[in-house]
């Protein structure tokens, strides 16, 4: 088996200089860590990997411990956190795992360089891992993994990712336990009418809004900003971009703290994309290119023209977009999102600062980039920005010609619509040939498996809709 110190590696791309504030996660070094255990500063250790729906799993470790034994050897944790569904239940017709391989252990492997406080719980930090097999050999399906060995793929093209993700969410004064109780019913929301840029609407929700900007800072994340949305209790808070795998990292962090500060308020806030009738939440990713000095590659000059190697990557990005779909919208309540004139896109396509486009330029000269704006706050940071970069790569790689950009609303535009439904989006994903010469076969089986489980349990579902339709009417 190999060292846990030989294991952790991190691919990093160069970043252009801006300001002199510390844009990785990185807030905490293994030998400050070390010192703060022995001075009794830090009594708990979170060792945490990402699972497929880009939720935070792991083990709370004791300070004590943690130097003795996981610091350099990591941590195990059952294999069957990379195969099961939204809900934790184990599923059958894995390649990973099954009831008949008796459901073995994983090795959770500290990247050190993701140390960070957690200032919403005392005396805690927290590592991320990436997850590999007993033998030291990295799994390949794990989130993370999957989003590395695009960026491995990219770095030998002379390229590194930068940007960041814009998650929305939607804050309520019903604390989890409640809503459970009541069956997610009557929630209240923590704002009772569009407060989309409202300084008095987020005034009414500044205690909560000014722990998460603080706090998230507090574990390193570079908070930008917070505003209000368009639905009820929607709200949005922006962070500085870095590296796309620091800005996942950081995207996963984000997510568990929001829930769990909402947590101690006796609040809730949800990351579904659709949680009612109104507008959904979106999770629009940013992304540009440097080179390996940290110069900018998208923009030809200090304007918005783009140079070629932005057009033939944007090119891969819109030529992919219906097999990658999934990849971005992986849950049957994605869908419930793309509606016409939601701010939500449905086109498949490009414009120049068009929001009614899946794909959006904007900014100029060294910020020129694009936005994809397909996923929804569900999706996984990790796969979704996996997909951008290979279909990015298939763009620079085969070098495909941009299409013209669409003007004006792209709603009413006779233009290929992305998927609408998960049935649809799981079968392009597994059927596309781009997909599987990116991410393997492996990969691809993988998360289209877990796309059917998703699918069979919705359509073993009875629905209130249903119920309230044809209850007594039929």
């Amino acid at each position: 088996m190999q060292s846990v110190a030989k294991m952790r590696t991190r691919h990093l791309g160069v970043l252009p200089k801006r300001g002199t504030m510390s844009v990785t996660s990185s807030d905490l070094t293994l030998e400050q860590l070390q010192a703060e255990i022995a001075a009794g500063r830090v009594d708990t250790v979170l060792v945490a990997a990402t699972d497929m729906q880009g939720r935070l799993q792991g083990k709370r470790i004791t300070g004590r411990f943690f130097i003795d034994e996981v610091m350099d050897n990591g941590t195990e944790g059952c294999n069957y956190l990379m195969a099961a569904d939204v809900e934790m239940n184990t599923v059958d017709g894995y390649e990973l795992t099954s009831w008949e391989r008796g459901y073995g252990d994983l090795m959770f492997v500290p990247d050190y360089s993701t140390l960070r406080r957690i200032p919403w719980h005392p005396a805690t930090v927290m590592v991320q891992c990436d997850l590999a097999f007993l033998d030291g050999s990295p799994l390949s399906v794990s989130p993370r993994q999957v989003l590395k060995a695009q960026l491995e793929r990219l770095s030998t093209l002379g390229y590194a990712p930068i940007g960041a993700t814009e998650l929305e969410f939607a804050l309520y004064n019903t604390g989890y336990r409640e809503a459970m109780g009541n069956d997610y019913r009557n929630l209240v929301a923590a704002s009772t009418y569009n407060i989309d840029y409202s300084l008095f609407g987020t005034g009414q929700v500044e205690g909560y809004l000014r722990r998460l900007r603080n706090e998230m800072d507090g574990a390193g994340l570079y908070t930008e900003s917070a505003k209000g949305e368009c639905n009820l209790g929607q709200l949005e808070v922006g962070f500085r971009y870095t590296d796309m795998l620091t800005t996942c990292d950081n995207h996963v962090v984000y997510k568990l703290g929001a829930k769990e500060i909402a947590d101690q308020e006796g609040k809730s806030v949800t990351f579904m994309a659709k949680p009612n009738d109104r507008e959904g939440s979106s999770c629009h990713i940013h992304m540009s290119l440097s080179d390996t000095n940290g110069t900018p590659v998208f923009p030809a000059g200090h304007g918005t023209e783009m140079s070629e190697t932005m057009k033939h990557f944007v090119a891969g990005v819109v030529a992919t977009q219906h097999d990658f779909t999934y990849l971005y919208a992986p849950n049957i309540n994605s869908y419930k999102r793309f509606a016409d004139g939601s701010f939500a896109p449905t086109a498949v396509g490009w414009g120049w600062d068009n929001r009614t486009c899946a794909v959006r330029i904007v900014g100029h000269g060294p910020a020129l980039r694009f936005e994809q704006r397909v996923p929804g706050a569900d999706a996984n940071p990790y796969i979704a920005t996996a997909a951008l970069i290979a279909a990015g790569i298939h763009g620079i790689e085969n070098k495909l010609e941009l299409p013209e950009a669409l003007e004006g609303n792209a709603y009413t535009q006779d233009v290929r619509s992305i998927p609408r439904r998960l049935h649809d989006s799981v079968a392009a994903f597994g059927s596309s040939d781009i997909a599987r010469s990116a991410f393997g076969d492996e990969v691809v089986d993988h998360y289209t498996h877990a796309g059917k489980v998703e699918m069979a349990a919705f359509d073993a579902a009875v629905t209130d809709w249903e119920v309230r339709r044809g209850f007594e009417r039929l």
